[in-house]
């Protein structure tokens, strides 16, 4: 008997027993109200008041504590129209919609409709969830969708930024924003610096803080500002990604390309295809194919499809392209700063009347002079010079002088194409009027000069050393040698002029390293006319065959034959030529 009253509490245990293992179900995600669902009047409202329209349109109004409920949505205000057919409800004064618990919005006045489940609130709107508030004029609000619409001014903010437009769309369920028409974001940085940006269209995601746009966009920082039509904004790291015709506008430099990644925390940025930064004080433009830049140094980096820089004065524009080109700008408060530029390696050089090539080049912008290093030669007119280094000094824009270190040399050819030569330890050219004037040897100076005759022959070759030597030009034509210290000269005859005695040591004509303009510029500068494409003659249109009906026949009239014309005379035959004589 224990046993079977054991088994029969066994039993009745067992459904408790599979209920308890069952694993416990939380409250899911609100289910969707169902379309027509009736708008429900909450307990608690002060006066209700039936009546009906002459139309017949049946309406409740409510006044005092009015709160309804549809779903999850709950909307307070403090009196209100509900009109049961319809199922909609217009609410006045302190009007509050809340859904889910999660958005909240205000107004002054209210519309809802229960069957299409929208919210329009007018007069001093504000909406509230947990990233943003929103206020603006007039908001309409989808409460399927959970997306709000307003068509006039907004304002918007969140922990660190504002927003202003006066168009604007936000979904609640992905938490981004599209504002148009006026668009203002200022963001605030970590050292409570305004960063502002303005455009047309905006995509604003509330959760990753990100500004989309595609248009022109305008950022203005503390520490310039930024230019772009397509790209988008971190306004919590501060990284703007431009992809389309982007620039950093500065008050030193203007630096763009099609895309530009710049990092306003680090001031570093990186910029590609049709790289171009721009000096603003000394008229100086660098373009390459890809661009770095440390803006806290000062620095700009350009590399790919050989950079070239352009520095134009009075007229004179001096081209120097390389694989790389450095700039150092000037920073204030950093005196041992200059401006500089350096370029390396493959340098080439072109100006109208000065071209030249080497391994590496360094420009002081300040004092406008170019330096020259590893094997640099220079080309002036007729005339070429190397050594180990060089330096080139300007002044207003133009070249005052040429100064050669280590192993110069300089080559002159005359109007016979033969070759003046001079060498030297050190040699200093000194220019006029954008040509050679003068040119001074200090240091084992070796010469060789031909004379000419009325620049139509030669009468012989001078051939001399001394410790120093000059010389001089006029209109780039050697005209007289001085030596000046311990001189050892002679002349050489015409006919007494052997090969060997015509070259000095360690001559090296190099007119095919020379660079052309084209060269120097490549496809940086490129500013060769376009050629135009002939248009594509059109097709001539076909006939098409007619209809295969029987035409009509018509009467053929015998017309008189058309009169031959008159054959034309034959031209004379050109007479035969005359046999050439052989004169003795």
């Amino acid at each position: 008997m224990p046993r079977f009253r054991f088994f029969i509490l066994l039993l009745l245990l067992l459904p408790a027993l599979a209920r308890a293992q069952r694993p416990a179900v939380g409250p899911g995600p609100p289910k969707p109200v169902a379309k027509g669902t009736p708008v429900e009047l909450l307990k608690g409202a002060g006066t209700l008041v039936g009546m009906t329209t002459p139309e017949g349109v049946k309406i409740r109004k409510v006044l005092g504590n009015v709160g309804f409920k549809q779903g999850d949505t709950f909307l307070y205000c403090d009196s209100a129209y509900q009109y049961l057919d319809r199922n909609e409800i217009e609410a006045f004064s302190n009007v509050r919609v809340i859904q889910n618990d999660t958005v909240t919005i205000n107004g002054d006045h209210g519309y809802y409709n229960g069957n299409l489940r929208t919210a329009r609130m007018v007069g001093n709107v504000v909406m509230h969830d947990p990233r943003m508030t929103l206020t603006t004029p007039t908001l309409n609000y989808d409460l399927n969708r959970k997306t709000a619409t307003y068509l006039e001014t907004g304002h918007l903010t969140d922990p660190q930024n504002t927003l202003d437009s006066q168009q604007g769309f936000y979904d609640t369920n992905s938490k981004v924003f599209v504002f148009k028409r006026d668009v203002h974001l200022v963001s605030i940085d970590p050292k409570n610096g305004p960063t502002d940006l303005t455009n047309d269209t905006l995509t604003y995601n509330t959760i990753s803080k990100i500004a989309y746009f595609d248009g022109p966009t305008r950022i203005k920082g503390s520490q310039g500002n930024l230019y772009a039509e397509k790209g988008n904004y971190n306004t919590f790291t501060r990284v703007s990604n431009f992809e389309k015709n982007a620039k950093i506008d500065t008050p030193n430099y203007l630096l763009g390309g099609d895309k530009l990644v710049y990092d306003e925390a680090t001031l570093y940025g990186v910029a590609a295809g049709h790289v171009t930064l721009i000096s603003k004080k000394d008229n100086i433009a660098l373009r390459g194919d890809f661009g770095r830049l440390w803006r806290a140094l000062g620095r700009t980096k350009l590399y790919g499809g050989r950079p070239v820089v352009r520095s134009i004065s009075d007229k004179d524009t001096l081209y120097m392209a390389a694989d790389t080109l450095l700039s150092v700008e000037a920073r204030p408060g950093r005196a041992n700063v200059r401006p500089v530029l350096y370029a390396y390696p493959k340098v080439q050089i072109f100006k109208a009347n000065l071209q030249g090539r080497c391994d590496s080049l360094t420009y002081d912008r300040q004092d406008s002079i170019i330096y020259l290093n590893r094997d640099p030669v220079l080309w002036q007119a007729h005339t070429q010079m190397r050594a180990d280094s060089m330096e080139i000094i300007q002044k207003r824009g133009k070249i005052d002088q040429m100064r050669l270190y280590a192993n110069s040399f300089v080559i002159n050819q005359d109007t016979l194409l033969d070759f003046n030569q001079i060498k030297g330890r050190n040699i200093l050219a000194y220019f006029r009027n954008g040509q050679i004037g003068r040119i001074d040897v200090l240091g084992n100076a070796e010469s060789i000069a031909y004379a000419l005759d009325g620049d139509t022959a030669v009468t012989g070759m001078n051939k001399g050393v001394s410790a120093t030597m000059r010389m001089r030009f006029a209109e780039n034509k050697l005209q007289k040698i001085t030596m000046l210290v311990n001189p050892d000269a002679n002349f050489i005859p015409l006919h007494e002029i052997k090969e060997p005695d015509t070259r000095l040591k360690g001559f090296n004509w190099r007119p095919t390293e020379r660079p052309t303009r084209r060269q120097v510029l490549g496809k940086q500068f490129d500013d060769r006319p376009r050629r135009k494409t002939k248009a594509k003659a059109k097709a001539k249109p076909v006939r098409k065959k007619s209809s295969t009906r029987p035409r009509a026949k018509t009467k053929q009239v015998a017309r008189p034959p058309a009169q031959a014309a008159p054959p034309k005379p034959a031209k004379p035959a050109p007479p035969a030529p005359k046999p050439v004589v052989a004169r003795p």
